[in-house]
């Protein structure tokens, strides 16, 4: 099965992304954020997709990829464009993720909140698939940054609290119960609330994606 890196993204459009870090940004600055963690996971995504020959990168928008930004992305990358589903986020990872499977490709699947996941993760995870059913990477507050199936597993995103610190002990428990095997390869932070900025600042290689707006 040849891989897949499919990313989430939602459209950097003011008061509609990273609502929570508006206190903090401001509606502006919020979506400038969102466009230049877009725009580092897509470089990341390209750096992976150089070290696999047969692998492909599809760029899944929301509420559809009709945004300038998107449409900047197939420019600048050459990678698909596709409309998240309709429904809550297990739903849209899961159609997403079996839709690779269908077409006998290995997915994983990433959000684009995570600078610090790099390319050296994104492999551990598809190598984890030759040997366990999903993978995932965790996130610290609970969730997790990335998914990867090597068989449909159903019941894996079923009521699901997202948005909870029990995201990831939910998911373990619904793959316990389907008889899924299951590998977390490893935890990072991500950028979803005000204090996660502070790890942006304290580092100088990360920092270039913190925007200059404010409220």
């Amino acid at each position: 099965m040849r891989p897949v890196l499919q990313i989430f993204a939602r459209a950097p459009v003011a008061g509609e992304c990273k609502t929570r870090l508006i206190p903090a940004l401001g509606a502006e600055g919020a979506a400038e954020l969102q466009r230049r963690l877009l725009g580092h996971t897509l470089r990341t995504a390209m750096a992976w997709r150089a070290m696999h020959g047969d692998a492909r990168v599809e760029l899944w928008c929301a509420p559809d990829a009709g945004h300038p930004v998107f449409a900047e992305c197939v420019t600048r990358f050459a990678m698909e464009l596709r409309n998240q589903a309709d429904g809550d986020l297990g739903a849209r990872m899961w159609l997403a993720l079996v839709g690779a499977l269908r077409a006998r490709r290995l997915p994983v699947l990433i959000g684009a909140d995570c600078p610090w996941l790099d390319v050296q993760a994104i492999n551990a995870l598809h190598l984890a698939l030759a040997h366990k059913d999903c993978a995932f990477i965790a996130a610290e507050d609970g969730g997790y940054v990335a998914v990867g199936l090597a068989r449909a597993v159903p019941e894996l995103f079923a009521g699901v609290a997202w948005g909870s610190a029990t995201v990831m002990a939910q998911t373990r428990e619904r793959a316990r119960k389907a008889q899924a095997t299951l590998a977390v390869t490893g935890s990072l932070p991500d950028i979803d609330v005000p204090q996660d900025l502070n790890r942006l600042r304290g580092e100088a290689a990360l920092a270039h994606l913190l925007p200059t707006v404010s409220c």
